[in-house]
């Protein structure tokens, strides 16, 4: 099979070649094949078993379109792409280490090594898109069971990824859920992210956005519509739930390099400078400047060489409740935990749901937790979708009665209790 890929390749190449880089319709189908091939050759298990994990993805976004009245979702543009066709999305990570071989700028056995990391590097960040929106979803879905829906956004579009979200200088919720008997629930995915800015000023007051630890879901008591908060540190509002997904089995063995942690902040022109040079550097490379490459090499070992900051996953846990100080740490687990790290965790007060897989009944006490946490905050007042038909209805009747909204619907609750007690009442 390796050698017939390779066969394919080798003969594309020679094509490519000949047509001084300009490949015909059959060239192009040809290419093409060669690189799906390469791609099941490589990961083909792998990506039969995420597209697996999708479909539990898009049916409980489906059974949460349907109970919140939900007219769409937007997806993060990488999980948007993978769900989209899983094989076309990894035929994608291909393209640059594919050209570097056509262009004789990679031997065969290069293209192989590379192409399986950026294929890897995929996959698992797909995985854990998957895992989380699932635990997400889910979650969401158990409290409209119990009897919360969906205030905002307004017009129903939910968007679970936060691109070009902070532009106006704010931390928006993906989802706000109200119980009309016990308040609001505030949701922020994948939060905080960096703000905008225009100058060194408004970079050296949002560059903490760009070190910032950032867990998977904090949840909120309260209808809140931003949590920037540039005044402490971290520059955000504290949370009263974090939210940890864990996809992979052995997730707590694993190690996280948290370089941004301690990048010292730049100015803006430092910033427009190395913008620069990053595009410099890549155009050398495309055409194929070897005296120059190697200086470029160098100066990307030293960048790599930064101060950095390594921990294992469990303990990335416990320092995003250091950091947030949330009143409460949930870990969510796809498959059960030892008990030496479990007990580890939760003697650092950090609540536990492990061997959840997709059974999403397991989710239901995630969502009662959380539940625990609604609040109507320092609203005095809320508003609440009504039929069309009544909204005409209560407007003719105000206008008869002279009485305002809220009159009308405490006479009319009053009454209708009090019918209620009267028919209720022993004979």
């Amino acid at each position: 099979m390796s050698g017939d890929i390779q066969s394919l390749f080798e003969y594309v190449k020679n094509c490519f070649i000949s047509s001084s880089g300009h490949l015909d319709v059959d060239g192009i189908r040809l290419l093409d094949e060669a690189k799906r091939k390469l791609v099941l050759h490589l990961v083909g298990n792998n990506v039969s078993e995420i597209s697996r994990w999708l479909d539990y993805v898009k049916e409980v976004l489906d059974s949460l379109q349907e109970r919140f009245g939900i007219k769409g979702f937007t997806l993060p543009k990488e999980l948007a792409s993978f769900t989209a066709s899983p094989l076309d999305h990894m035929k994608k990570k291909l393209f640059n280490y594919v050209n570097d071989y056509l262009s004789g700028r990679l031997g065969y056995e290069d293209l192989l090594k590379k192409s399986l990391a950026a294929l890897t590097t995929s996959l698992r960040t797909n995985a854990r898109s998957c895992y989380q929106l699932w635990g997400f979803a889910g979650t969401l879905l158990h409290l409209s069971n119990m009897g919360y829906h969906l205030v905002y956004p307004e017009h129903r579009f939910v968007s679970f990824d936060r691109s070009g979200k902070q532009r106006l200088g704010v931390i928006p919720p993906n989802v706000v859920l109200l119980n009309l008997e016990r308040g609001y629930l505030s949701f922020f995915y994948e939060a905080p992210r960096p703000l905008s800015w225009e100058d060194t000023s408004d970079l050296q007051k949002v560059w903490s956005f760009y070190t910032a630890l950032r867990p998977d879901l904090m949840v909120y008591g309260g209808r809140v519509l931003d949590i920037v908060d540039l005044g402490s540190s971290p520059p955000i509002k504290r949370p009263n739930i974090v939210v940890e997904f864990k996809e992979l089995d052995d997730w707590y063995l694993r190690v996280r390099d948290l370089k941004g942690y301690f990048k010292k902040s730049f100015t803006a022109e430092e910033w427009r400078l190395r913008w620069w040079q990053r595009l410099r550097e890549e155009l050398i490379r495309i055409a194929d400047l070897h005296h120059i490459v190697e200086a470029i090499e160098e100066s990307r070992s030293v960048r790599a060489r930064e101060p950095s900051f390594r921990v294992k996953e469990y303990q990335l846990v416990m320092l995003y409740r250091a950091t947030y100080r949330p009143d409460r740490m949930i870990l969510v687990s796809k498959s059960s935990i030892p008990g030496e790290i479990r007990g580890y965790l939760e003697d650092n007060s950090i609540e536990i749901f492990d061997g959840i897989g997709f059974d999403i009944e397991k989710l239901k006490d995630v969502a009662n937790e959380i539940a625990t946490f609604t609040s109507y905050g320092e609203e005095n007042s809320i508003a609440i979708e009504i039929p069309k038909e009544l909204a005409i209805l209560l407007g003719k009747t105000s206008k008869t009665l002279g009485l305002n909204h809220t009159e009308i619907i405490r006479y009319a609750l009053k009454l209708l209790i009090e019918h209620y007690n009267d028919t209720e009442q022993p004979r």
